[in-house]
């Protein structure tokens, strides 16, 4: 056994790359921050010498993936999002969905957003505000957490139990087994196909999700709106009403139909 590990970890680091693998380990701590910081501070993070990623800063910067500040600060470029919206079957969604996502918005009086499962947690992918002077919203681009949303849930009732399994696991800091009580929720979400519960995050909100089925009736995304009640004006759509344009907007996406 002893020996079948060693060979294992032999192997594995004939194929290392120590070059790239500095790189994407500054990329991947330059990605958690919201401000710059210095070379010094990115070495100390990574353990290494600032002399050794100096010239990988160099590269980083002169590839467009890093920007230097004027106070020699490092921080990361758009480069890595506009290259993520490269990427046909996203950028295929989120073209083909902006139109009925716009409908949708003008119709409900709220915004929308379409979700989608990726390294552990929720991106979303595309997104509209409401229409008028106030709404609330979730920006493209931004992450949460997989059981604390209604978009969450319903990936989680409509994949296959494997996928299920997988999900959990790759999500950081949760438990990869499910409660009864959460077993049943996902039952009943996958029978009714919608979920609506209260934001997890902000008093007086309720996130209400479908899924953007495939042929085989899995959900690829999920479709979300944050529903907020309007007291300006009274053509405020109610949760219910928001819900049947969730699912006719669902419907035209997945169709390719423009009329909602």
């Amino acid at each position: 056994m002893a020996r079948n590990k060693a060979e294992a970890e032999a192997n594995e680091d004939r194929y290392r790359a120590p070059a790239l693998d500095k790189g994407l380990d500054i990329l991947e701590h330059l990605a958690g921050l919201e401000e710059g910081i210095s070379q010094a501070e990115i070495a100390a993070a990574l353990d290494r010498k600032p002399n050794e990623i100096y010239r990988m800063l160099d590269r980083l910067v002169k590839r467009g993936y890093v920007v230097r500040t004027s106070v020699d600060q490092y921080q990361l470029s758009l480069k890595l999002f506009e290259l993520t919206h490269r990427h046909s079957p996203m950028r295929r969604l989120v073209v083909q969905s902006m139109p009925h996502l716009r409908q949708f918005a003008e119709a409900a009086q709220q915004g929308g957003h379409i979700a989608l499962f990726e390294r552990g947690g929720l991106t979303a992918i595309a997104q509209v505000d409401a229409p008028g002077y106030w709404g609330f919203g979730i920006r493209v681009g931004a992450r949460f957490a997989l059981r604390d949303s209604s978009s969450g849930h319903v990936l989680l009732a409509f994949a296959s139990p494997q996928d299920r399994q997988f999900m959990l696991e790759q999500s950081e800091g949760e438990e990869t087994a499910l409660s009864a009580e959460m077993q049943d929720n996902l039952t009943r979400i996958r029978e009714q196909g919608y979920e609506i519960m209260p934001s997890q995050q902000v008093e007086g909100v309720y996130n209400i999700a479908v899924p953007l089925l495939n042929s085989g009736g899995q959900a690829i995304a999920a479709l979300a709106c944050p529903w907020v009640k309007h007291l300006d004006h009274m053509n405020n759509p109610s949760r219910e009403a928001v819900l049947e344009l969730l699912f006719r907007t669902a419907e035209s996406i997945r169709s390719g139909n423009t009329d909602t």
